[in-house]
């Protein structure tokens, strides 16, 4: 003789895009390097989390900074913040 268990109804999640929004959209900080705590450039490239830039950026890092002048915003707020900040 065999128990059968009456489990209760499972209900469906539908889960929303729950990616982080990587880009303010406007397309100019795309074109920028910016200025984030190193330590966590390496452990986002690492894990793939998002950083946030000082202008307010999130995204995940990929490419070399070295390519791209720095974002304006970002080197002023460093400047304001009394960072060390590489001429040029």
């Amino acid at each position: 003789m065999s128990e059968t268990e009456v489990l209760p109804e499972q209900k469906t999640r539908v889960r929303e895009d729950v990616r982080p929004k990587t880009s303010h959209g406007d397309g100019d900080h795309e074109r920028f390097a910016h200025y984030v705590d190193k330590s966590k450039i390496v452990d986002s490239m690492v894990t793939g989390t998002p950083v946030t830039a000082l202008c307010g950026k999130v995204w995940v890092p990929s490419r070399d900074p070295k390519r791209y002048p720095v974002c304006p915003t970002c080197k002023e707020i460093a400047e304001a913040r009394g960072w060390k900040v590489p001429a040029g």
